[in-house]
């Protein structure tokens, strides 16, 4: 299966090949060929990844495109998604990112904000310009033997992988709650109802993960009791 990045191995024969490469002499050009070729390698050196293809790809480039959301931010998720309504209907999901409400750009509002606008808004239909989860993972994994992935939750946390498990090949991360499996929306969920969900299904597993920053961050006002009540937990149509 490949994989995101390259594996130490990879690295240690590209930069043997680079070696070879610097110290072979170089034949001589034949007819109508240039002689600015240079052999092929896999990967590009690490000066070249700070203009890769337009793209800058630099410590503090990634600092400000890809920023963290700070304690207090007022980013709009949506926080809940409740069973046999408009929302579910339409595929509103636990996660989202909300940018425009009605055409305005919610950017930037609180929560407060939000709900009162939306509560002002027209009875018969509410536009919104939704971003899908824009911090989302999802994660394929295949039980073993015994009938697991190889992962321990924790109040719907990710906290340990067992090493050489399938969640640890495919690249599952610690410290991100689980949203769904298998499309099944767990959010608020007690660990061990998570736990039967991920028994009782097939031998293939899709795991959709949140880091915690984000999630704490959407959970902060809502009570345990209105997640686990009040959310969405169907089973989705096959």
């Amino acid at each position: 299966m490949s994989t995101l990045y390259p594996s130490l191995e990879d690295l240690k024969v590209d930069q043997a090949m680079q070696a070879e490469a610097r110290a072979v002499p170089r034949k001589p050009a034949l007819p109508g060929q240039g002689t600015d070729s240079q052999p092929s390698v896999l990967y590009p050196n690490l000066a070249e990844l700070e203009g890769y293809m337009g793209l800058s790809f630099s410590s503090h480039e990634v600092q400000q495109n890809l920023p963290q959301i700070p304690e207090g931010a007022s980013g709009l998720f949506v926080q809940l998604v409740q069973a046999n309504t408009p929302a579910s209907l339409v595929g509103l999901r636990f996660g989202d990112q909300i940018l425009q409400i009605d055409r305005r750009n919610c950017v930037g509002w609180s929560t407060d904000k939000a709900h009162r606008v939306v509560k002002k808004a027209s009875a018969e239909k509410i536009v919104m310009v939704i971003r899908d989860r824009p911090f989302q993972r999802t994660v394929t994994m295949h039980k073993d033997s015994t009938g697991h992935v190889g992962f321990v939750i924790r109040k719907g946390k990710i906290i340990s992988l067992v090493k050489g498990s399938s969640a640890a090949r495919n690249g599952l991360l610690i410290n991100h709650y689980v949203c769904e499996v298998n499309g099944q929306n767990v959010v608020g969920l007690k660990d061990k109802e998570v736990t039967e969900i991920l028994a009782t299904a097939g031998n293939v597993i899709n795991l959709a993960i949140i880091p915690t920053v984000i999630y704490e961050h959407m959970v902060r006002k809502l009570s345990p009791a209105l997640l686990h009540h009040t959310m969405d937990h169907s089973i989705p149509d096959a």
